[in-house]
């Protein structure tokens, strides 16, 4: 499952340098699927849904730090642990029980964001 940022964030921004898939976000801040990964145009995800990657998506949170669910593999592939709750201060980057995946879902999510 993706993991989620509580509203208990500090916006410390300590995770944001940690996500391999550059999955979290500013408060407040657009975000795309493109953004430090290998995709670009029109491409479609793991689950079979057509996306722009270079769209610009509105932000999840205008309040705290946020997670996009298509974008988190909870470091699968990179690190044994999510790397965002591993440094966060106040314990508030949690599984996403709404988004639970299991880890070959995971793995392909990280290839189609980054290849083999």
């Amino acid at each position: 499952m993706a993991i989620i940022i509580t509203d208990e964030c500090i916006n410390c921004d300590a995770c944001v340098s940690e996500c391999p898939n550059n999955a979290i976000y500013e408060p407040d801040q657009e975000w795309s699927y493109s953004d430090e990964t290998e995709l670009s145009g029109m491409t479609t995800t793991p689950y079979g849904e057509e996306v722009d990657a270079d769209a610009e998506n509105e932000p999840i949170s205008e309040e705290f730090y946020f997670i996009v669910p298509d974008k988190c593999t909870e470091c699968k592939g990179f690190h044994d642990e999510p790397q965002c709750a591993a440094v966060c201060p106040v314990d508030c980057c949690v599984p996403d029980e709404d988004h639970v995946e299991t880890e070959e879902q995971l793995l392909a999510k990280k290839v189609w964001m980054h290849g083999e």
